[in-house]
């Protein structure tokens, strides 16, 4: 690619209600900035003209994966791009569908919908977020995402940069915000073990936080479910709520305190050393094409942890 070439990104989607690509679509004042910025090679909800068959400096996906022809996909989508990017609760986590991953009663849940009818087209399986099938390089969190994440992600992922999000809970926007809190209102509210970057949406109208921003880095779980037991709420009640939008990152993370004995991939992640869940940080950045003109480094290698170069 020449140097004065724009980077090449393609923008797809799997199972999931493509909230996080409309939020690209709808953002009028920004759109024409981002076509300017990158050349976008694939985008269904932008335009018809699709080229699925040419490498990529960036992959942003969305939703999770359902089927084994969604797995055949996203493995080509990986192999022919230097970065790929999990956009939004689907993608990160599984997302609402995924909310019973570990449970290992699947085939039962799909049986009551579809009988014994033998479906030819594809064969569907437990939804589960991207990383259960490719490497990820970023993780954009939401549901649907933030726009103004996305700008910033997008801005550094073309110059090379690492992408860090905020690693506090939503209870500290909550205060920012002056917001009361729901907690204390007797309410159902996961904002102490949620990641920020949302703003404290749900609170600032007075709702109990839902967790679609995944897991905070250091979320105690254990603390938050006692809290809520005090406040009389049922353990069901607690475990379905975490797991709504936690899906396979509450399981990798805190199987044991959901009761579950998590099945298949999801239990081999699960030890400190191979814990696949980083949606917060890029540990590691290749260098994309960008714009002529622009200073960048090849090859830089940040740590996710202190966030300095090596």
């Amino acid at each position: 690619m020449a140097d004065n070439a724009k980077p090449k990104v393609g923008f797809y989607s799997f199972s999931g209600c493509e909230g996080d690509l409309l939020t690209i679509i709808h953002c009028e004042d920004e759109l024409l900035d981002i076509f300017a910025a990158v050349d976008v090679r694939s985008f269904r909800l932008a335009s018809s003209d699709v080229h699925n068959d040419e490498p990529l400096d960036i992959a942003f996906v969305e939703g999770s994966i359902t089927t084994n022809h969604h797995a055949a996909l996203i493995k080509g989508i990986r192999e022919r791009s230097a970065l790929v990017v999990a956009l939004g609760a689907c993608a990160s986590f599984g997302g609402p569908q995924s909310a019973r991953l570990g449970y290992d009663d699947w085939e039962k849940r799909f049986k009551k919908i579809y009988g014994d009818a033998k479906l030819t087209v594809a064969r569907a399986f437990e939804s589960q977020p991207i990383d259960e099938f490719i490497k990820v390089d970023c993780y954009i969190p939401g549901c649907p995402i933030d726009k103004h994440q996305f700008f910033f992600a997008l801005t550094r992922l073309i110059k090379g940069m690492p992408v860090e999000f905020p690693s506090f809970p939503v209870c500290a926007e909550c205060k920012w915000n002056e917001n009361e809190c729901l907690l204390l209102k007797g309410e159902l509210c996961l904002g102490p073990v949620t990641a920020g970057g949302c703003n404290s949406r749900c609170p600032n109208y007075n709702l109990p936080c839902v967790g679609c921003w995944g897991p905070t880095k250091e979320a105690n779980v254990a603390s938050e479910i006692n809290l809520l037991k005090e406040r009389n709420f049922s353990e069901t009640d607690i475990v379905n709520k975490l797991r709504l939008f936690g899906g396979a990152a509450m399981v990798r993370r805190f199987a044991d305190l959901l009761g579950i004995e998590p099945q298949g991939p999801l239990k081999k992640v699960r030890s400190k050393k191979e814990d696949k869940h980083k949606p917060i940080v890029t540990a590691e950045v290749k260098k994309v094409a960008v714009p002529k003109g622009t200073k960048t480094k090849p090859k830089t290698k940040v740590n996710a942890k202190t966030g300095k170069k090596r």
